[in-house]
């Protein structure tokens, strides 16, 4: 679901939409439990709740992957 409204001075992820942790998962491809795990541990793309429920912006997922691509290489 996304909402177009291009209001100057919008809050961040105002044109931006909501995703479940399933469908972060499905991106990132790595299961949910994961996704627990790196949210307990601050780590991974940013999360929130709403209700009992935790969400992530579609942008911030992708910043997150992108980052994950530009840092160090592995040893």
């Amino acid at each position: 679901m996304n909402n177009k409204d291009n209001t100057p001075g919008a809050p961040p992820g105002r044109d931006d939409e909501l995703l479940t942790i399933g469908e972060v998962a499905d991106i990132v491809r790595v299961p949910i439990a994961t996704l627990r795990y790196w949210r307990h541990l601050g780590t991974g793309p940013r999360s929130f709740r709403v209700g009992r429920g935790v969400r992530y912006w579609r942008n911030e997922v992708t910043s997150w992957l992108q980052s994950q691509s530009d840092g160090p290489p592995a040893t």
